[in-house]
């Protein structure tokens, strides 16, 4: 049983690190008694979020795999045995629930959490247009705020203000996300920028919300300290990127390069970060904060 819980969370590493993502998922800079709790949750959101993604299947289709993953997430917590994986879930989807339903258990992680992340996936299949920044920050507290909350809990952490910290970090990662793939969602039918706003403007609103976050960054201790920096840093990268004009990002993707090591080397060295982009964003909304967990 010993060997299968590893072999299910060696699975879920693999998911980590075979997948590109902008920032650093469980990375060496995580504490090590982190990095297989970590993996798991990212296992579980990432295939949820290829469900939605999945531009082939019927928009119902989809709801349905999104519904199943939810059934396999609460038989997992209940301790009921899985039904084999389906011709288009993972075919590692039973190895994603045992290691994610042993680290809901043993770090005492919120269910209500994982159900806001389907919440904000399914949104993904009928929505594809956003009237207000309330609306689009209240997706955000969905799909991505959920994900920060539960690295703390993993972490140790039960405090509001770090969850506070945590939420502006998460919901400026999403955001810096849809600006960097305007050249992809366009071509989707999709389009998160709020009505009448300018683009420079939402990237403002979105680095206003990391230096909202930054403290989060300097708050905990030992080596997720360096991560959250490392994510932070490359967040921000991408953004000012964005807002200088340095690329088109309705004619390509623009991504960290091997050049920035440099960068990201001196920035290190240099924390805590200067502040930037200080204009102020009228009418703001705040950051709607995740629901109560069960």
């Amino acid at each position: 049983m010993v060997s299968d819980l590893a072999s299910a969370y060696a699975a879920c590493q693999r998911m980590a690190r075979d997948h590109y993502e902008n920032f650093p998922v469980a990375s060496w800079l995580m504490p090590r008694a982190m990095r297989p709790h970590v993996a798991a949750v990212y296992a579980f959101a990432r295939a949820a979020d290829d469900f939605a993604d999945e531009g082939s299947l019927a928009a119902e289709r989809r709801i349905e795999l999104l519904d199943g993953w939810n059934t396999r997430l609460h038989d997992a917590v209940a301790g009921r045995n899985a039904a084999p994986p389906r011709a288009d879930e993972p075919a590692g989807a039973i190895q994603i629930f045992q290691a994610l339903a042993n680290t809901i258990a043993e770090m005492s992680l919120p269910v209500g959490l994982f159900e806001d992340l389907l919440s904000a996936f399914r949104q993904d299949v009928t929505v594809c247009r956003y009237a207000s920044w309330r609306e689009l920050l209240d997706y955000c507290r969905r799909s991505a705020n959920p994900v920060g909350r539960l690295v703390l809990r993993i972490a140790g952490y039960h405090d509001d203000r770090f969850d506070g910290w945590s939420d502006a970090i998460c919901s400026a990662l999403q955001l810096t996300n849809f600006w960097q793939d305007l050249s992809i969602d366009t071509r989707r039918g999709r389009w998160y920028l709020p009505k009448d706003t300018p683009l420079r403007d939402a990237f403002i609103r979105t680095r206003q919300l990391f230096e909202l976050g930054q403290p989060l960054c300097d708050a905990v201790g030992g080596r997720l300290r360096y991560e959250l920096r490392a994510v932070w840093l490359g967040g921000t990268r991408i953004l000012d990127r964005l807002h200088a004009g340095d690329c088109d990002p309705f004619a390509h993707r623009p991504t960290l390069r091997a050049g920035d090591a440099v960068w990201f080397a001196w920035r290190f060295c240099a924390w805590p970060p200067s502040p930037r982009l200080r204009r102020p964003a009228p009418d703001a909304p705040e950051i709607p904060r995740p629901r109560a967990a069960p």
